[in-house]
């Protein structure tokens, strides 16, 4: 039969979780179930024989026991009971099952090869899609199609695609705190129907989403996969991190999904026709996506200064900003004493960075933009904050109410906004819980002021010279 398109499958009805028991609340089927009537998904049927109702639902024996039409499947059984499972999938007329479930062709083994290729064919033969096996599923919002109460049901302009279901889990918890939300995100794993080529070409035409992510360990369908990047990097910019690259990291990926991954030459090259941005962790990724989605404008070059407090922090900084791909360039006198008619000689530094204690205060800031603003050779500025004791977390020179904070805030956004350049903001991560606490209300105000926060000087700079590079080819 024809297939499906992932514009159907995103968009189901009635969404039957197989394997839920109230005796198991922790586990997988239970906590989709609990996340889909939390965010009021209005037709969730939860399978299992041995309970007639769990989580206040109604429970059925099987999926063909279902009186109403059920679209979308959500499997976390044995796999054994695979085949089973999906005759009674295919009985009930269902669109897509997603199988959660492991021990499939990831074992290595010629028993689990053999399981896939059957599901694929009997799957295939009744016009139903299937997501998986061993993949984290689908979360999309805005549809209230959801699998964790952990992640932020917010809708965001991000699309992520990722063959893990481990980052895919992970990426909207710790991107909501800098302020990435997201479109849609989708877990492939083994990826034996709907693949890393379906989920591109449905995310490049998809209206809600402006950036993409993609976390890729192998690729099933190479022309057609170089073909659609080609295609989506010409709408949208697409961000890419690759695993199994070592001879240790092509046995995990096999282990973990099944993929046979190519050679680092052959995908980076490939990545680099394709214009997609590149980066090596899903550290950088996220840091990337921070990028995308608040720096604006996007600089035209790669000249930074950076203003802060603390003579060694801001001489760590040089280095860690040039290493990183960006550069310094030099104040001129002329700029330098235009500086020094409101910010203190004493114990300043003048040069680039610019470093000096009135430089946590909201007038300092304001002039000190405004004089930086105008020199031409500058393209962004980087504000560093918490990098030096003096400007500890928790210690008198940062303010620690969102109230408070907001003079700093508004003279940095009026620096962006004077200067039409960006401002970037790196935030050191305390050790300590006070200081902790602290911190995340200074980063909770900077991200709602939809100001670009990085956890070091050294990812921000390689994140920007990422994106720099990346937009200066285009």
């Amino acid at each position: 039969m024809e297939k499906r398109s992932v514009k159907e499958i995103l968009s189901p009805r009635g969404i039957a979780v197989v394997g839920v028991s109230p005796s198991s609340p922790g586990g997988y089927a239970s906590r989709v179930t609990v996340a889909l009537k939390e965010a009021g998904f209005p037709c969730i049927y939860p399978i299992n024989p041995k309970y007639k109702e769990t989580f206040g639902l109604t429970c059925y024996p099987s999926v063909k026991d279902v009186p109403e039409p059920v679209d979308h499947v959500v499997v976390a059984v044995p796999a054994k009971a695979a085949l089973s499972l999906l005759d009674d999938c295919i009985e009930k007329g269902v669109k897509s099952v997603h199988f959660w479930s492991a021990g499939f062709g990831e074992t290595g083994s010629t028993e689990g090869a053999e399981l896939q290729k059957e599901m694929l064919k009997r799957a295939g033969k009744a016009g139903i899609r299937l997501f998986g096996p061993n993949a984290g599923g689908i979360f999309v919002p805005r549809n209230r199609f959801v699998w964790s109460n952990a992640a932020p049901r917010i809708p965001g302009p991000i699309a992520f695609l990722s063959q893990s279901g481990g980052h895919s889990g992970y990426l909207p918890i710790i991107g909501a705190s800098r302020g990435l939300f997201f479109s849609s995100i989708v877990s492939y794993g083994n990826a034996i129907d709907v693949n890393e080529c379906d989920l591109l070409e449905y995310v490049t035409d998809d209206p809600d989403t402006e950036i993409i992510g993609v976390y890729i360990e192998g690729v099933r369908e190479g022309r057609r996969f170089f073909d659609l990047l080609k295609k989506a990097t010409r709408k949208k910019p697409v961000v890419i991190c690759k695993g199994g690259f070592t001879e240790a990291g092509k046995r995990a990926t096999f282990g973990h999904t099944a993929s046979l991954t190519s050679s680092e030459t052959v995908f980076n090259t490939l990545c680099k026709q394709a214009r997609a941005i590149q980066v090596e962790d899903m550290d950088e990724l996220r840091d990337v996506l921070v990028v995308l989605r608040f720096v604006r404008p996007i600089p035209k070059d790669y000249g930074v200064v950076v203003i802060g407090q603390g003579g060694g922090a801001s001489v760590w900084a040089s280095d860690e900003i040039e290493k990183a791909g960006l550069n310094l360039p030099p104040l001129s006198v002329e700029t330098q004493a235009e500086l020094k008619k409101f910010l203190p000689e004493a114990g300043g530094i003048f040069s680039n960075p610019v470093d000096n204690n009135l430089l946590f205060s909201a007038k300092g800031i304001a002039a000190t933009g405004q004089v930086l603003g105008k020199v031409p050779e500058i393209n962004m500025f980087v504000f560093h904050l918490g990098f030096h004791p003096s400007s500890r977390w928790g210690g008198p020179a940062v303010p620690s109410d969102k109230e408070a904070l907001k003079p700093i805030i508004d003279a940095l956004l009026e620096t962006r906004e004077k200067s039409s350049k960006p401002v970037l903001i790196a935030l050191s991560r305390p050790l300590d819980l006070e200081g902790m606490k602290h911190f995340l209300t200074v980063q909770e105000a900077f991200v709602d002021a939809s100001l670009p926060v990085f956890y070091s000087l050294n990812q921000a700079a390689k994140a920007m010279s990422r994106v720099v590079k990346w937009s200066r080819l285009l």
